[in-house]
């Protein structure tokens, strides 16, 4: 018998990641994307680390400032009762990190791109600057937004190293689908393997062609400018 766990455990950490990285995005890119600031160039640096760097070594340095040992780690379960390691909220965490420039990218874009005199006009209107972004902005880099949900999410799905470091492989709690994989490959139970192998990328290949269907080749401009290291 196939143990669903592992992918229902999977698109649960996609989901909520997305999620929460769509709050953070959208203003971070919303002031990569227009400031001034001498800080911009260093910001961006930091945001795209995670597309060149190795996952193992962003999960080790995660695993050493979240365990309990460590000074930090320590306070996070003293004083807030946090404790990320081999944790569902640890992997959610480590997630967001490491799928953050597969967000931020594309809403950055946008932004950019959108032509200066939309906003002006909503300012002589009268309009505020978050109701200039939620009515106005927003609504006009759909594209983005949607190549960002969707970049975000099929990567978090496809994480091995980040969530094996940071989160082990607990039945229930932090085994998700990937690590199931390498375990049933590990026990030469292939049969199971390319159960989950398979209804991974049939979902993935399904959002991802809706999202060419929509968006067009949109997607492509910046998915063809992702590439990351093997763990």
């Amino acid at each position: 018998m196939i143990d669903w766990q592992p992918l229902i455990l999977t698109f649960q950490l996609a989901a909520i990641t997305t999620a929460l990285l769509l709050v953070i995005a959208i203003p971070l890119a919303y002031w990569l994307a227009h400031s001034r600031s001498k800080m911009k160039p260093v910001m961006e640096t930091l945001v795209s680390m995670p597309l060149v760097l190795p996952p193992t070594v962003l999960g080790f340095y995660l695993l050493l400032a979240f365990s309990p040992s460590g000074s930090f780690g320590n306070w996070l379960d003293e004083w807030l009762g946090l404790r990320l390691v081999f944790s569902f909220g640890g992997l959610v965490f480590a997630s967001m990190i490491y799928s953050l420039p597969f967000m931020v990218q594309p809403i950055q874009s946008g932004f950019a791109h959108l032509s200066p005199s939309l906003r002006e006009a909503s300012y002589v209107l009268g309009k505020s600057r978050i109701t200039t972004l939620f009515r106005v902005l927003l609504p006009n880099i759909r594209p983005s937004l949607l190549t960002g949900i969707v970049l975000a999410f099929a990567h978090t799905i496809g994480e091995f190293g980040v969530v094996l470091m940071i989160g082990g492989n607990i039945p229930g709690q932090t085994r998700v689908a990937s690590i199931a994989i390498y375990d049933e490959v590990e026990s030469l139970n292939y049969a199971a393997a390319n159960i989950y192998s398979m209804v991974l990328f049939i979902i993935t290949f399904s959002i991802l062609l809706m999202v060419y269907l929509v968006n067009g080749g949109y997607l492509y401009r910046f998915s063809g400018k992702i590439r990351r290291p093997r763990p």
